[in-house]
Formats: structure tokens, sequence, C-alpha cells
């Protein structure tokens, strides 16, 4: 430590090995220390108890300073999930002489928490044992709160990046990441996996016919019907493109995959959408390609997606309406 630093410290608490706070006839680092936004204080390392408590402590937390006479009475006013980490990392950083930082919330006399900065400096003596500790208290309860603010603003962009804009369910970006953990979980675990690729028939006739607001408004109230549908949470539905939509269905055989298919067909039957454009129906209906595989690190994951593209397109090149299987 700096002689000044030792002055300081001397002409605020008296002797540092004693443990006693003391005033002299300078009082002006005292007024200065109590003048600042902050709590400060000082612990006695032998006994843990506090010898000074900045007067702050009223203004900051609402509480005397007698309310702290040891450090296991700063302990208890500690908010529940934050005292056995807090106290242990202090300590053990004080035990090493090490100076330190730590962020807590910590119970105001009103019974509300507040966080606190506390920032600690070791003090130790020549051959080097730890005597006491010192150091401030600051309130960054503001703070905690804008950052809390930032990082739940940034979830939401980071959620609206993989949500597609119109019809609300995952789109191709956050498909591209899902895709890819579950092929690598099915071969980690050696299970099947199966994608339906589903798209809508004759939606070109449909925008011609009823207009592209009636067009966005069908794909959504569509997408929204078979993202609901997914039976399982690990099922995962997303935009594809344009009218096309896809399914993955980890642990899902090539049997279990068809009946989904027929699942999705008959919901979208049931929505009932009048579709006086096809060619087929007098309402709204899907084609489904279907694929299933046990895939292996031989296997090409973009490979067997354009496989089921390609039994995507064999549906609708046989008639529409139809599921095939790759």
């Amino acid at each position: 430590m700096s002689d000044d630093k030792r002055e300081l410290m001397q002409t605020t608490h008296g002797d540092s090995a004693s443990g006693h706070f003391s005033v002299d006839d300078n009082s002006f680092y005292k007024t200065l220390l109590e003048s600042t936004n902050a709590i400060p204080w000082r612990v006695d390392w032998a006994s843990k108890q506090f010898t000074y408590i900045g007067p702050q402590i009223g203004d900051i937390l609402g509480l005397k300073p007698s309310a702290w006479t040891t450090i296991e009475d700063w302990a208890s006013y500690m908010h529940p999930e934050d005292r056995s980490w807090a106290v242990d990392f202090c300590l053990t950083h004080s035990m090493a002489c090490i100076d330190h930082e730590a962020d807590y919330r910590v119970r105001k006399g009103s019974g509300n928490y507040v966080w606190i900065r506390d920032v600690i400096h070791v003090i130790s003596s020549e051959q080097g044992e730890v005597t006491a500790l010192m150091g401030f208290m600051f309130d960054i309860t503001e703070r905690k709160e804008t950052e809390h603010k930032l990082l739940s603003l940034q979830r939401e962009l980071e959620e609206l990046s993989f949500k597609d804009g119109l019809t609300e369910v995952p789109n191709r970006r956050m498909l591209d990441k899902e895709l890819e953990r579950l092929w690598m979980d099915c071969i980690h675990q050696q299970r099947s996996f199966s994608v339906l690729m589903i798209d809508i028939d004759f939606f070109k006739q449909f925008n011609d016919f009823y207009g592209h607001i009636k067009g966005d408004s069908c794909l959504k109230t569509l997408a929204q019907c078979l993202y609901n549908s997914a039976a399982r949470s690990r099922d995962f539905f997303a935009r594809y493109g344009g009218e096309e939509f896809i399914m993955l269905l980890p642990d899902t055989d090539s049997e279990s995959a068809n009946k989904v298919a027929m699942r999705c067909q008959q919901l979208v039957s049931e929505l009932n959408i009048e579709h006086l454009g096809s060619l087929i129906a007098d309402v709204l209906t899907i084609s489904i390609g279907i694929g299933s595989i046990v895939p292996t690190r031989a296997d090409n994951m973009i490979t067997f997606v354009e496989n089921v593209d390609k039994a995507l397109y064999q549906a609708k090149q046989r008639g529409r309406n139809l599921i095939v299987q790759a």
C-alpha cells in the first residue's frame, strides 16, 4: 500500500493493526469519506467485526450502523439466493489478500432488496497476514434494472430474429440451427429421424383469386394450425419459404411420420378455408413429402432434406393433396 493510502487509513480508522476506529484532529478525510454516495466500512479480520460503518447506510439501506456488528450480521441481510456464493467469494479472496468486487442484493430496513456493489480492499501486515478489510458499498439498483431491461430486449430481438414476420412461427434461420441439432442428436442416440415438407396446393391461384391480403391471412392461419398441432415439445415446425413449411420429427419412424402427415392434412381440411381457385377441391389442401432415416455420420443431412423435397415435388406432380414418402 502507498504511503498516502496508509495515512488515509490511519487518519480515518486509527491504527490498522488495532482494529479500532478513531478520529484525530484532522477531520478532512473523515468528512470526505462520509460525503460520498456510498457506504464506507471497515472490518477487523481477527474478530470479524465492523469497526466502522458510514452514516450513509441510513440513506441507502434505511439501517443504523449498529445493525451490522459482525460479518454474520452483514451476511444475514443478503438475499438468500446471493448469500452463499457472495460470502464464500468475499472470504476466499480476502484470505488470499486479493482486492475484489461483488454484486449482490441486500435487504433494506423496509424489507425491499437493493443491488449493492461491494468494492473491497484487503489490508495486510508486512508478514502478509490479513489484518483488516475496508471498502465501499454502492447502490447499483438502477444500473441493474437497466441491464435487466437491456437483456430482456436482447432476448426479445433474438426471438424476433428467429421468427417469421408474417406467420409468427420459426423461420428458416431457426430451422437451420434446429435441423443440425436434431440431426446430430439422432446420430449420437441412433434414433430415427423424420422430416415432413408441406406445400399449399395451388397457392398462386389462391392469391390471384382472393388477393394477397387474403393470401397472407391464409398462410398465417395454416401455419399457426400446424405449429400448434405438434404433439411433442421436441417436434419442430417452421416456415421453409413462400407457401412451404417443414416439420422435424426426432425419434419418429416412417410409419409414425405418415400418421403425422395424415393428421396435418386432416387439420387443414377442418380449417375449411375456401379455395375456388383450386383445381382439385373447393377448400384449401396441402401436399406432403416425407423422409425417414436413422442417420449416421456417413449420411449427408442436406442430401436427405433434398430427397424429402423431391418427394414433395412428386406429390404435387401426381395430382396434389397427396402424401409421398421419399
